[in-house]
């Protein structure tokens, strides 16, 4: 070792040298810029891909509760940003596992950068299309920018959720909201998935009887 590192323990050395004192000091500064960063990049991404900023019905609101309706996506909130609270309640799980000596503040930005990576994969022409073989999505094509933007809001929001929430109560919690947007909108994340990977026409059909 040369210069300054000459008076640092071996340990702070190879700390240092590797990154990892970066990743164990990541602040909350930190992940508000990178979080923000995130966003700006959706949005331009998503208004680059054609997506509109607003609603096409040219009126912003802050909830439209008609899950098959033709502002579904396209307002500020729906039945569909509750899907994404659990996204995050996910997403915090599944870094706090592959992730688990990171600060929090870290795992944050990760999950904003997951979550506005997902944005744009279900925006992408092949993805919509796949979604308009359910019959809740028949019409469905796309997110405006400010949806977009709220849906990883809304996951964020989640992962803020599962830090401060006992293990117990985020499963609970999770669990909740699937039971409740089935039996209110039938539909909830899991079969939300489920029509993405495997569209089902009776899966369509009983959540079309509503």
């Amino acid at each position: 070792m040369h210069g300054q590192w000459a008076n640092l323990p071996a340990a702070v050395y190879t700390r240092t040298m590797t990154g990892a004192g970066f990743f164990t000091a990541f602040s909350w500064r930190q992940a508000g810029v990178a979080i923000a960063a995130a966003l700006v990049l959706q949005a331009l991404v998503l208004h680059a891909m054609g997506h509109p900023l607003i609603c096409t019905c040219g009126r912003l609101t802050f909830w439209n509760g008609d899950p098959a309706g033709p502002e579904s996506s396209q307002q500020l909130t729906d039945w569909y940003s509750w899907t994404h609270v659990v996204h995050g309640m996910l997403f915090y799980a599944l870094l706090r596992w592959l992730l688990p000596d990171t600060p929090f503040p870290l795992r944050l930005a990760l999950a904003a950068g997951l979550e506005a990576g997902w944005e744009v994969l279900e925006n992408t022409p092949p993805v919509m299309e796949r979604y308009r073989q359910t019959a809740l999505a028949a019409g469905y094509f796309g997110d405006s920018v400010v949806n977009s933007l709220s849906d990883t809001v809304m996951a964020l929001a989640g992962v803020v959720l599962a830090w401060r929430l006992p293990v117990r109560t985020s499963i609970v919690f999770a669990v909740v909201v699937e039971l409740w947007l089935g039996f209110a909108i039938r539909d909830n994340l899991i079969l939300n998935i489920v029509e993405l990977v495997w569209p089902s026409q009776a899966l369509s059909d009983w959540q079309m009887r509503r």
